[in-house]
């Protein structure tokens, strides 16, 4: 059997941050990546001011990646439209080429990455993990970044504080000048029954398309039948699609626990990212938090050793519980409640400075870093 001081599972955003600041500080860490290449996932592709605080800390330079500047937020409900300026610059930046850059820093700082490795379980007691080719791996510190996957031996237990799991839906829409000239500088969010879209420019010029909808929305029909009766329901959606030069092959994820924290841990057990707390994507700070977790999980390592980890988790979730909470009380708006929905976006039409206000509210990364522009 192998072993390692500290052992990272998941190559995401939270696992390369992690592995980064442990190879920074002397501490050569092991992550394995259950892909051999990086990929396009589901979920991310905004970046918000406190994500890029945190890139810039870990040395990644999103500008020099392509990424688009963000400056406002649109949201659409039905014939309604709310557009504000967001507190501070953010950005639209793939996660094939985000993960990619991350994964490269934490090689370049020292950290030993196996790509390709698929995990069976983990015995959160004797800090293993058992591969699928039967191999074990042991550790001082086991890193939990399996994002929205489980792992078994260390699953999540989701409480009462999780309400519908969520599916998370996602295609790329074709460039073409029609969506680059209304999506350029603005995040979009369509708001409608059952769930919401968001869309946004990505380094290459084509946009990304979220969607986080209900299982009972979906009941059972293919993305694409779903994607033609929400441009219907949605027409400024529709017409977005319809400005697509194409739309690329839908990829999902079921059971998303929106609202869950972890609730306590073991010593040398360090979960990260979703694995730690799991944001409402209509908030955009899911990297920010998935960012922060890693980095600080891997500080606490350095600092108190493995035991350290009970202490970051309980100090973690008290940390996000306000965003989180915040965040899960405007996807219920947004979801739910059409005629609530409908007049909140007239609010914030009328005062466009709620919308920064909600912005920094959902914030569970560090605070804006104003001095920096990217």
């Amino acid at each position: 059997m192998r072993r390692t001081a500290a052992l990272i599972a998941g190559g995401g955003p939270a696992g390369a941050a992690a592995a980064i600041a442990l190879a920074r500080q002397g501490t050569r860490p092991l992550l394995i990546e259950r892909e051999h290449t990086v990929r396009d996932t589901v979920c991310g592709g905004f970046l918000g001011w406190d994500a890029l605080a945190q890139l810039d800390a870990l040395g990644i330079d999103v500008a020099a990646l392509g990424a688009r500047p963000i400056d406002s937020v649109r949201i659409i409900t039905g014939n309604r439209t709310a557009e504000a300026a967001l507190p501070d610059r953010a950005a639209g930046l793939s996660r094939r080429t985000l993960d990619s850059a991350l994964l490269q820093a934490a090689e370049a700082a020292g950290a030993g990455i196996e790509r390709g490795v698929r995990l069976r379980s983990a015995d959160p007691i004797r800090r293993e993990i058992l591969l699928s080719d039967t191999a074990t791996i042991g550790c001082d510190a086991l890193f939990l970044a399996t994002g929205k996957h489980e792992l078994r031996g260390v699953a999540r237990a989701h409480g009462r504080e999780v309400g519908t799991l969520a599916i998370g839906l996602r295609a790329r829409l074709g460039a073409s000048p029609a969506l680059t000239a209304a999506l350029a500088g603005v995040i979009e969010l369509h708001l409608f029954d059952g769930g919401y879209a968001g869309l946004l420019l990505q380094e290459d010029g084509s946009t990304n398309l979220c969607l986080s909808v209900s299982p009972e929305r979906l009941a059972g029909l293919r993305p694409e039948a779903l994607a033609a009766a929400l441009a219907q329901e949605a027409p400024a959606l529709g017409a977005r699609l319809d400005a697509a030069a194409s739309v690329g092959r839908w990829s999902a994820i079921a059971g998303i626990p929106y609202g869950w924290r972890a609730t306590s841990s073991q010593s040398g057990i360090f979960r990260i990212g979703d694995q730690s707390a799991v944001i409402a994507s209509l908030a955009g700070d899911g990297i920010a938090m998935a960012l922060a977790s890693g980095r600080e999980a891997a500080a606490c390592l350095l600092r108190s050793g493995p035991e350290g980890a009970v202490r970051f988790q309980r100090d973690r979730r008290r940390h996000v519980a306000l965003p989180i909470a915040v965040a899960g009380l405007l996807r219920s708006v947004a979801e739910q409640h059409p005629h609530l929905r409908s007049g909140f976006v007239a609010l914030f039409r009328e005062a466009p400075a709620l919308v920064g206000f909600g912005a920094r509210l959902t914030r569970g990364g560090h605070a804006p870093n104003r001095g920096a522009r990217h």
